[in-house]
């Protein structure tokens, strides 16, 4: 519990149960501690620190520790890689979100729609980083279709090595922000141009256009023209995590849609009078948007019904409804 001689900091980074954390100094300013973080260990790994959080520390001759976490203003969350259906705080208390997409490779749409339906559940403003533009073909071409899978969200096309669209990028960055996206894209390219110095470790992408892990932990860093960035590991898997929200803002025009449909449960599938499969026959929504919302959708309500109890008994007894169902069917068809 924080008490009357705990003092406000945030921490900056987290390795192996200690923090590094800068805290308001009365003589300097801030200064930087390490602080252990036993005070406020918790076996569920949403309510441990992470990079970003604001918290209460004390400072004594018996040791620096981190005494209480501040709620969390904002919070980007994925699924662990776990078994155990928990999730995993990337980083806290951000204002931008920047999901950041090679050039040199074509990008994955499906994977970019992940992204922003985390960016977009965490409160955050998402902001789409199209990379190594000097080695793409059509740089321009491949931002338009980005921008038709991205409703609502900034697009930038960015090369930090020519510098085109940095001194922008640097502009839009305010407050804190934090760069994620599949180890190879460029993040820690970049944060070392926004930086102004080489702070992060880069190394060239594989032959295949996979990535290499250089940035193995969340570190936030001062801007120099003011505000604060997250640099991220690379994420191969981004599994959802209680995202309907934010599913929602990433497939706005296919829930839109969906308030038109003739039936409220419509699954725009085969139904009549449905809206969705009007637009997609008109040609004003794509087909892969619809199986990519539809996959998403699935897969939120699988990991929701695996973290709620009470979801999960909703699950077992729809599954179970369905096999009574399918027994009926069968015997029906046997005489």
């Amino acid at each position: 519990m924080a008490d009357a001689s705990c003092v406000p900091g945030r921490v900056i980074r987290v390795d192996r149960g200690r923090c590094d954390v800068v805290i308001a100094d009365g003589d300097s300013g801030v200064s930087l501690v390490h602080a252990d973080t036993g005070p406020v260990a918790d076996p569920d790994p949403m309510k441990m620190p992470c990079t970003g959080d604001w918290a209460a520390v004390s400072v004594s001759a018996a040791g620096t520790f981190v005494k209480a976490l501040m709620p969390r203003s904002t919070a980007m969350v994925r699924s662990s890689a776990s078994q155990r259906s928990e999730g995993q705080v990337l980083a806290s208390n951000i204002d931008t979100i920047g999901v950041v997409v090679a050039l040199d490779v074509q990008p994955d749409l499906g994977r970019i729609e992940r992204f922003l339906a985390l960016a977009w559940e965490s409160g955050a403003q998402p902001l789409l980083i199209l990379t190594k533009a000097d080695l793409a073909d059509d740089a321009e071409g491949v931002r338009e279709t980005v921008e038709q899978a991205s409703p609502g969200v900034d697009v930038m096309v960015v090369s930090a090595t020519t510098d085109e669209g940095m001194d922008i990028l640097a502009a839009v960055l305010t407050g804190t922000s934090v760069l994620v996206g599949q180890s190879g894209a460029g993040k820690s390219t970049i944060a070392n141009v926004l930086l102004g110095r080489s702070v992060m470790e880069t190394r060239q992408t594989r032959s295949d256009g996979k990535g290499r892990h250089t940035t193995t932990t969340r570190e936030l860093m001062p801007l120099p023209g003011g505000g604060v960035l997250i640099d991220t590991p690379g994420i191969r898997g981004v599994g959802m995590y209680d995202a309907s929200d934010g599913l929602q803002q990433t497939f706005s025009e296919i829930e839109e849609l969906a308030e038109e449909c003739r039936f409220r449960d419509c699954e725009h599938v085969a139904e009549p009078g449905c809206a969705v499969l009007e637009a997609i026959e008109d040609g004003m929504v794509q087909q892969r948007r619809l199986d990519s919302y539809r996959k998403l959708v699935r897969e939120n309500e699988w990991i929701a019904s695996r973290s709620d109890a009470r979801l999960r008994q909703d699950r077992l007894k729809a599954l179970k409804a369905q096999g009574k169902e399918g027994m009926a069917n069968m015997h029906a068809k046997r005489g």
